[in-house]
């Protein structure tokens, strides 16, 4: 079946689509031994999904480290307290693993941030923003990525919330998590849409004149 996507999604039409959350696990990473399994887990995956969360900043000039770094499965997401446990050994290990795809988006600027509280040499990242145009697709965001690919909204809520907050809410577990598991989604549609060539671009320019030119 061939599946319909746009160079440029509506970001009117998102607010009407069905909600897209984690079903996995959620854990929460606290301290260095905590961490140390969750890498062993994490390493013995095929593909994982990366994402960050910093506290927000609502005065000129202040900016906080990055406080949460969340990285999925395809069934379970760990949720690294990263202003608890900075960067452990093992955290830097799962870093620098240079075999595992780890996909994320933007990811330039989250290695940036993490750079900011340790050493470490990125080893296999891949950025979703560095394929999607090969389908055609413009839109940078993962709202409007996962809504073009999956017709589902991610909720953006928990984006300003907290990060640092000595205990997260479920909503912001879900939040966090949803955003990593949703990068592996992405990635894996990506490829499967290029291999097997089974879906139709339609350009929202090109479809705009093509309306503007009827009427006359």
């Amino acid at each position: 079946m061939t599946k319909i996507i746009y160079n440029k999604y509506e970001k009117s039409k998102i607010s009407s689509l069905p909600v897209a959350e984690f079903p996995g696990r959620i854990i929460v990473v606290l301290t260095a031994s905590q961490a140390e399994r969750a890498v062993d887990y994490l390493l013995s995956c095929s593909i994982l999904g990366f994402d960050t969360e910093t506290r927000p900043s609502f005065h000129r000039g202040v900016q906080h480290k990055v406080a949460l770094l969340q990285v999925s499965s395809e069934d379970t997401c760990f949720l690294f307290r990263l202003n608890h446990t900075g960067l452990t050994p093992a955290i830097v290990r799962l870093l620098e693993d240079a075999t595992l795809p780890k996909i994320g988006l933007s990811w330039h600027d989250d290695l940036n941030s993490l750079h900011k509280i340790g050493n470490f040499k990125a080893g296999n990242f891949i950025d979703i923003q560095h394929y999607i145009l090969d389908l055609g697709i413009e839109d940078l965001s993962l709202q409007k990525i996962y809504a073009n690919l999956f017709g589902q909204k991610i909720s953006k809520r928990q984006q300003l919330s907290n990060w640092e907050a000595d205990i997260l809410n479920d909503k912001q577990k879900i939040y966090a998590a949803t955003d990593a598991w949703a990068c592996i989604k992405i990635y894996k549609e990506i490829i499967r849409l290029k291999q097997n060539g089974e879906y139709q671009l339609i350009n929202k320019g090109q479809q705009h004149e093509t309306s503007l030119s009827e009427e006359r």
